[in-house]
């Protein structure tokens, strides 16, 4: 079963996915961003790019309408833009998943991890309650982290 961590008072998305990206690269293990929409994406890629001086994460962003199979085995970091239903199962991954969307994701028991995370504002608290109640209606176990108590996540 899906483990599925709610990380919640976050107040830099960024740099959160900076730190738990870079903590699963260093464990050895694979990860989707499950980004909103393709500028989501983008920006994101921009992150990851440059978010340290002294290291790169090695990702691959795919878009709506194009996967790159061949390459998918190489990069540790998918980043996911607007898939359309069916086509996350193209992309070979099913180990930690990091939603970036407002919505709880259809493909998300095949993980073995869900991270979502949840900012301050009061539109991202409310729609994170939602996905809460969702998961937990079907049974999976949650556990919640308060960023505001902790100085950094790695």
């Amino acid at each position: 079963m899906t483990r599925i961590d709610f990380y919640f008072n976050v107040s830099d998305k960024s740099q959160i996915i900076l730190e738990l990206t870079q903590k699963a690269i260093d464990k050895q293990r694979r990860v989707m961003l499950n980004a909103v929409d393709e500028l989501q994406a983008k920006v994101l890629s921009d992150t990851l790019w440059c978010g340290t001086p002294s290291s790169f994460l090695p990702h691959y962003v795919v878009g709506a309408d194009m996967i790159d199979e061949s390459i998918l085995n190489f990069v540790p970091i998918v980043i996911a833009a607007a898939l359309s239903s069916g086509r996350e199962a193209h992309l070979h991954q099913d180990d930690l998943l990091i939603n970036l969307q407002t919505q709880p994701p259809l493909f998300f028991s095949r993980f073995r991890q869900l991270i979502e995370l949840v900012g301050t504002d009061d539109a991202d608290k409310a729609a994170a309650r939602s996905r809460y109640k969702f998961y937990r209606d079907r049974g999976y176990e949650i556990k919640s982290i308060d960023t505001s108590k902790t100085k950094s996540m790695t």
